[in-house]
């Protein structure tokens, strides 16, 4: 039998899916172009629909790459002033999307986390696959928090209170970051907060009961790893791999405290689940959330719905402790 659908949610992504008009067939396996246009018609409609939280104010300012590359940096920051912490957050978008395709979204998300926290965060805008395969979007994720860290004292930052967040393709990044910046010595990361996070390649054979529920589906998942991380992907990266694939880490030890939501209706549940046991079987301590009825991006869909409410304000208060 079907799985429940959280109603509010349900009827969420029922609006925005008519809104935009919903798609005769599926991208095709491999499609990175169709996939990207069909998801700027979604997060357009998202954004436009979505009141722009007051009092905050975005600084634009930039880091240079290790190969070069300018990467552009957005600072998110109470109009009113703020305190010492402060949070990296890494927008989702399977691996395969940028600022420009999900950006009209992100920015009403990143604003009401900081109008509702008092944080500040710093958005980066990675670079993603296929014409950035890995590692350069973990990369240049991990090189947006060394930016945040080395200019922590004219953002007036306390460099032992920054945070890492991501959701979706970004929650895996940010684990990926935390793992980078435990194994090269830095810098300091207070907690990883991972928002329904991609973290393992290995995509399993449907589930022909779960696969008419998914937002994000088994052949958009190889699609965007595929894209990632190539054919040969578990030969071709051998140690580094999990920097991508957070999932296939050796070791969990030592990483900082994590934050974990995902819904039952998610392609991510399982792996997700896995990896905040993993973590807590390394002691690292973990807060999991599990959200009865909710697909892959359900506050996005339904920001007012009572389950989108709960994990915001629930994010919020975690991001809030730092």
């Amino acid at each position: 039998m079907p799985l429940p659908a959280d109603p509010e949610v349900s009827a969420g992504v029922d609006a925005v899916l008519t809104a935009v008009g919903r798609a005769g067939e599926p991208p095709r396996l491999g499609d990175v172009e169709a996939r990207r246009a069909n998801a700027t018609r979604v997060f357009q409609h998202i954004g436009a629909a979505s009141p722009a939280a007051e009092g905050v104010a975005v600084d634009h300012h930039a880091l240079v790459a290790s190969d070069g590359a300018e990467i552009a940096l957005r600072w998110y920051r109470p109009a009113a002033g703020h305190g010492q912490s402060a949070v990296l957050y890494l927008h989702g978008g399977g691996m395969i999307m940028g600022w420009d395709v999900i950006g009209a979204a992100y920015d009403g998300v990143v604003r009401r986390y900081v109008a509702e926290s008092g944080v500040p965060m710093l958005v980066v805008d990675y670079r993603t696959a296929p014409e950035h395969p890995h590692p350069t979007p973990v990369e240049d994720c991990y090189s947006a928090l060394v930016w945040l860290a080395g200019h922590a004292a004219e953002l007036g930052l306390d460099t032992g209170r920054i945070g890492v967040m991501g959701d979706s393709a970004g929650g895996g990044l940010a684990a990926g970051v935390s793992l980078m910046a435990r194994d090269r010595g830095g810098p300091a990361i207070a907690q990883q907060l991972l928002v329904y996070p991609m973290l393992d390649h290995r995509t399993p054979d449907p589930d022909p009961v779960l696969a008419p529920m998914l937002i994000w589906g088994y052949e958009d998942n190889i699609t965007g790893w595929s894209a990632l991380l190539g054919e040969n992907r578990d030969a071709e990266h051998g140690a580094s791999l999990g920097y991508a694939a957070p999932a296939r880490a050796e070791d969990l030890t030592g990483l900082p405290p994590a934050y974990i939501d995902v819904g039952d209706l998610d392609f991510f549940l399982f792996e997700d689940l896995a990896f905040a046991g993993r973590l807590a079987a390394a002691h690292v301590p973990v807060e999991l959330h599990l959200h009865p009825g909710c697909p892959h991006g359900f506050e996005m869909f339904a920001p007012e719905a009572g389950v989108s409410r709960r994990a915001v304000e629930d994010r919020v208060r975690r991001i809030r402790s730092l």
